[in-house]
């Protein structure tokens, strides 16, 4: 992931191109009941613009590092979708951001057997490690915390997640060092 530009640095113009690789079969020189497109022309059809909204946000999400309000504005725009529409989407899926977000992201097992294992002491130690609270990023940009219902490996329990790593067994002591191994 790209660290997030600044709003006043935004590269609009990236959105072209990945509206540009959409399919080209749903390309249409006028939007049914949309809003103005772009310059070029280049919107979707009203039903190609919904089919093509998730992969779109999917894109501008990994561009960007999170959507800004300025990115889903022209989202909407050049899809040719209401503004409702695109803020309906990202705020119903946890998979998109609407805030910057660190470099890694550390998930902390709340499930029933972590708990009963001593999950909340595992986050705890996680928050006093990196000065934050779930849902937050530190100010370094490094890591983004958040709490989830299960990780689905109640064996290691209590654990926590890293990206991609899975961390089990763990003690609040373990903690501090576990996130010391992430740049």
């Amino acid at each position: 992931m790209t660290h997030p530009p600044h709003i006043e640095t935004l590269d609009l113009d990236a959105l072209q191109n990945i509206i540009a690789r959409q399919p080209a079969s749903g390309r249409s020189s006028t939007s049914l009941g949309a809003a103005p497109g772009p310059p070029d022309g280049a919107t979707l059809s009203l039903s190609k613009g919904r089919a093509a909204l998730i992969p779109v946000l999917q894109e501008a999400q990994a561009h960007y590092g999170y959507l800004p309000e300025l990115v889903l504005e022209e989202i909407a725009r050049r899809l040719g979708l209401p503004l409702s529409t695109v803020y309906g989407v990202v705020t119903f899926y946890a998979q998109f951001h609407l805030t910057p977000r660190g470099r890694h992201t550390v998930r902390s097992c709340q499930g029933t057997a972590c708990h009963v294992k001593g999950g909340r002491a595992i986050l705890a130690a996680a928050e006093r490690a990196l000065g934050v609270k779930p849902g937050e990023t530190t100010h370094d940009m490094r890591f983004t915390l958040e709490t989830v219902a299960c990780l689905g490996t109640c064996f290691l329990a209590p654990a926590i997640m890293v990206d991609d790593q899975y961390f089990g067994n763990l003690t609040a002591r373990d903690v501090e060092s576990v996130l010391e191994q992430f740049e």
